[in-house]
């Protein structure tokens, strides 16, 4: 992978303070040194690394922008600039953070109880206890509000029925946050602790993006937690919606991050490779081609610490997260396959790292909302009328 020369164009980094810069140099480094060596055979395995979860822990990053309990209490930007970094170096590796951090972990912060918060969280910032996060259901993805999973309560706990898919970290997780629909039809989240009966993690295989995350499918099968571990302050559906928000902002960075590993091994390449005697950065086309991705890595960069900023002084919304999240994917994707073209047949083995991160932000692209999905939340916002539900045919004869 390239270095950072010519990457931060307007001089970002120079609004970051000491502590901030600081951060961002160790996660980098610690993301060269620690994880591009090692990933590329994870990944063709389809496996976990395992190994590098001491090492994360190490880092000190765990929990993000929660308070307390352990956990760092990092601003929305400094937040974006470590999820940026993780991303940079490997998108499953980001992935695995964010489920633990931005999703489980956020889930116990916004709606659990003080007793429950710090019961779960400390062990979770030391990376000693794993979360998952499971909302998604086979037949309810985009669609989630009408998830099937139930919830009965039993004297002093409640039964879990259901399945769940595509749920990160599972086959491994410590604490599993399911939602799942109670008697009044209201929805609630539970945390479902290792070992319980009549749960049951199986991963999903075959995948082509994100091969290191280990998604599965879940069975529920008379499931019984305890009426403590219900999270205290959800009432309904909407109030996962505080999750995904922040979720979503952390998927942003991810984008740009991965879209910064395209652009940088790219140019770190077309000056190394020569094509008729000179350097491939030495054609019009190339650099023609190289400043269209820094136009649009500076073009994201600037949105997304504007956005962090809006998140920080409290003014955030979930149409602006979810237009960042849509624009920013796109670009990366775009951004991933050009730089896999001009790294012509290098481009498509893991060596150069570009195939990685091209094959996983497929993923990055589909959830947490695909560019569809965001494009219909922010078109409800700026127009005023909700498209996410077509017309019956017929109607209105």
């Amino acid at each position: 992978m390239g270095g950072s020369d010519y990457t931060d164009y307007y001089l970002l980094n120079d609004l970051l303070d000491d502590e901030q810069k600081a951060l961002r140099r160790k996660v980098r480094d610690f993301m060269d040194q620690e994880v591009t060596p090692i990933i590329n055979p994870y990944w063709e395995r389809a496996e976990f690394p395992h190994e590098l979860v001491p090492k994360i822990a190490q880092l000190g990053i765990s929990g993000l922008q929660i308070k307390g309990y352990g956990c760092p209490g990092f601003s929305n930007v400094t937040a974006g600039v470590v999820i940026l970094e993780l991303a940079r170096g490997d998108l499953s590796i980001s992935t695995f953070t964010g489920v633990h951090a931005a999703l489980a972990m956020m889930s116990i912060a916004l709606l659990g109880s003080d007793e429950q918060r710090a019961r779960f969280l400390p062990p979770m910032a030391r990376l000693e206890k794993i979360g998952a996060f499971g909302l998604t259901e086979p037949a309810h993805g985009t669609d989630a509000v009408k998830l099937e999973t139930t919830a009965r309560k039993d004297g002093d706990a409640y039964v879990l029925n259901g399945h769940k898919r595509w749920i990160g970290n599972a086959t491994f997780a410590d604490y599993v946050i399911i939602w799942a629909r109670g008697e009044d039809g209201h929805v609630g989240g539970y945390v479902v602790e290792k070992g319980t009966p009549g749960f049951e993690a199986e991963v999903i295989a075959g995948k082509t993006a994100l091969r290191c995350v280990q998604n599965a499918q879940i069975s529920l099968t008379d499931v019984r937690v305890p009426a403590e571990n219900r999270l205290a302050d959800v009432h309904t559906f909407r109030d996962t919606e505080k999750v995904l928000l922040a979720s979503r902002f952390c998927v942003a960075w991810e984008a740009i991050g991965a879209a910064i590993a395209g652009y940088e091994t790219a140019l770190a390449y077309a000056k190394q490779r020569k094509q008729f005697g000179i350097p491939l950065a030495a054609f019009q086309l190339i650099q023609y081609r190289l400043s269209r991705m820094l136009a649009d890595i500076t073009d994201m960069l600037c949105m997304q610490y504007r956005l962090s900023q809006l998140m920080d002084e409290g003014k955030f919304s979930m149409p602006r997260v979810a237009l960042a999240k849509m624009h920013y994917t796109e670009r990366a994707r775009a951004i991933l396959a050009d730089a896999r073209d001009m790294l012509g047949g290098n481009g498509i083995i893991l060596d150069y790292h570009v195939a990685r991160h091209l094959c996983d932000i497929e993923a990055i692209d589909t959830y947490e909302g695909t560019d569809t999905v965001q494009a219909l939340i922010v078109g409800r916002d700026i127009t005023g009328y909700s498209a996410f539900v077509p017309p019956t045919p017929g109607a209105g004869r």
